[in-house]
């Protein structure tokens, strides 16, 4: 949801909700920006009867010269120096009210006697109506989990009840929530599953026991035969067959209730969906990017959606009925014929239903797009979403950014559109590759945020962990969402979100889901937030790993202080500087409303 307070104060706040996240921006005079050293915010949650002013995590340092990890920081002594801010502690379908204080003087006599502006605000609600989304936390890198759990994962906690609250916290109520899918299915009703991995026990145990209650469940597990051994000479088991057969076992799902994909074993079964039907109607889908692992649901970064529309079901139902008969090449077939069964493939994805090939035909609702399907229409039309924006663009990639990108972004200019990119690894010059490396940089207005942390101590600033140190995920550490954003705070947001990474390979080769949403608020202001959240988190320890690699580390130790002066921050809302271009983001965004 979408809010702003009064403008009859030289300030005004403006404010995106999600479920979990908030996100402001603040417009200030500029006789009100004079000598000013930032804010304090206060919050009011009546619903929980509560009232404080809320933490930061900057210090002066003519105040606090040396700073530790355990320290803790009020925004009444230490104020946010920024223009755009976010809450990340929210709760679902809440109210609450924000005080923001100019704080104006010096660190050590700072003057408050300025009117606080309010705002009022509403969260979105856990479940809505068509769509729910759900974001695990994706930053096992950070202060907070070091602050909570010590940088040790789940189960190296020292008590039952931190390995839960370690678990919790990672997953957020992302795991809650394909479980709560799972048992809303009743006697009679039917589950219809597709996936890649398939290895988290209580999501197979929650399926068996669907089984026993009556619930007709009928899953497609990736079981392709990949073994190999490396250079090394370590032989590597069928990944992620053997792991997915052992989970079937283990739950004890019946084998007759489970089709194994086997077929075009150099590709992925990458979908990763469930359909509900009720009353032999289908009715509801599960999809999203977020594998059936713990480390899809604790570590990199992922999100499932939940979607209440008869249509859409319908459509995943028809591609599960055709991805049932495992089709595509087999092994022992001539290339001519392989080629010939996939192209096939190709074909019977195309013909389940008609796609849009441009922006205009994007229907106002969900529209799916299933793979592999032949030619690049669809990627070429996600590249015109990323680059027709009239205001911005975000998207997430987990495995590099397709030339069809750069391409297409590489003649935008600093008055372009901004376009935010979260990877999961740096894009740069890879030596082995025989293509020039094109970069895309802010003269194309384009920035991009990827997968680090912070190795170093520093001050406040404690030595981080990442997924991988704690063993949940060994592959994709940071980054493994898949969607895309196109003006999302406009009054006609385009998202797309599944399975698929953006990619040539995902489009012609792999199993893949994706949605196609237009004009929900509710939908786009969800993303929007998560992906703010996520984007910031990893753009501060980008630029931090970016310095220190060139030797920049007294630039980047000054960013970790508040400024003194208020000039000194207040420069870096000049005009055409990324924090002002975030700013207006807020201030131009559509459909923001007065409570």
């Amino acid at each position: 949801m979408r809010f702003k307070s009064q403008s009859t104060s030289p300030y005004q706040v403006f404010t995106v909700t999600g479920v979990n996240t908030i996100s402001f921006g603040i417009q200030a005079s500029e006789e009100a920006k004079r000598g000013l050293l930032g804010f304090a915010v206060e919050r009011i949650d009546p619903t929980e009867n509560e009232r404080y002013i809320m933490p930061g995590f900057k210090v002066f340092p003519s105040v606090v010269p040396f700073p530790t990890p355990d320290m803790s920081v009020s925004t009444w002594e230490h104020p946010i120096q920024s223009f755009v801010w976010d809450d990340f502690t929210a709760k679902p379908g809440h109210e609450y009210e924000y005080l923001f204080y100019p704080i104006k003087g010096k660190p050590k006599n700072l003057d408050r006697s300025f009117e606080p502006i309010h705002i009022r605000v509403q969260t979105e609600p856990l479940f809505g109506s068509t769509h729910d989304i759900f974001f695990n936390r994706g930053v096992a890198s950070s202060q907070a989990y070091q602050r909570r759990f010590g940088n040790n994962p789940p189960d190296k906690q020292p008590t039952e009840e931190k390995k839960k609250d370690a678990l919790q916290w990672l997953t957020r109520d992302l795991d809650d929530a394909v479980l709560q899918f799972i048992k809303s299915a009743q006697q009679g009703d039917v589950l219809l599953g597709c996936f890649y991995e398939f290895r988290y026990l209580p999501v197979a145990q929650e399926l068996q026991a669907a089984i026993e209650r009556g619930v007709v469940v009928r899953l497609i597990i990736d079981a392709k035969i990949n073994e190999h051994t490396d250079a090394d000479g370590i032989f590597h088991e069928s990944f992620p067959r053997e792991d997915n057969l052992r989970m079937l076992a283990t739950a004890g799902i019946p084998a007759e209730n489970v089709t194994l994909r086997q077929a075009k074993p150099n590709n992925i079964q990458h979908n990763k969906f469930i359909v509900l039907a009720r009353g032999g109607n289908p009715a509801e889908v599960w999809t999203g990017s977020t594998n059936i692992s713990l480390g899809g649901f604790s570590g990199q970064t992922n999100v499932g959606h939940w979607v209440r529309d008869a249509e859409v079901a319908s459509q995943f139902v028809a591609y599960w009925q055709l991805m049932k008969t495992d089709p595509g090449a087999v092994a022992g077939l001539s290339r001519s014929e392989a080629l010939k069964a996939n192209r096939a493939l190709q074909a019977a994805v195309a013909t389940l239903h008609e796609i849009p090939t441009t922006v205009d035909m994007i229907l106002p609702g969900t529209t799916a797009v299933f793979s592999p399907r032949a030619g690049l229409d669809i990627l070429n039309l996600y590249v015109r979403l990323v680059d027709s924006a009239k205001a911005c663009s975000c998207i997430t990639l987990a495995f590099g950014i397709n030339d069809s990108f750069k391409q297409e972004l590489l003649d935008n200019t600093g008055i372009s559109h901004i376009v935010f990119m979260l990877l999961e690894k740096r894009d740069r010059a890879n030596s082995r590759s025989k293509a020039p490396f094109v970069p895309l940089t802010p003269s194309n207005n384009v920035y991009q945020a990827w997968g680090s942390y912070i190795k170093d101590p520093v001050y406040q600033w404690a030595r981080e962990t990442n997924a991988q140190l704690l063993k949940v995920n060994s592959h994709v550490v940071y980054v493994h969402s898949k969607f895309l954003l196109m003006d999302p705070l406009g009054d006609d947001p385009i998202v797309v979100t599944g399975s698929a990474n953006f990619s040539k390979a995902s489009t012609n080769n792999n199993d893949e889901n994706m949605l196609l949403i237009r004009g929900d608020q509710r939908v786009a202001d969800i993303y929007f937030t998560e992906f703010n959240r996520l984007f910031n988190h990893y753009y501060f320890r980008s630029i931090t790993e970016m310095l220190k690699n060139r030797g920049r580390a007294g630039g980047s130790e000054a960013s970790l202080f508040l400024s003194e002066k208020a000039e000194e921050w207040l420069r870096k809302y000049e005009p055409g500087k990324l924090k002002m271009k975030r700013l207006q983001l807020f201030t131009q965004m559509q459909g923001a409303k007065t409570l």
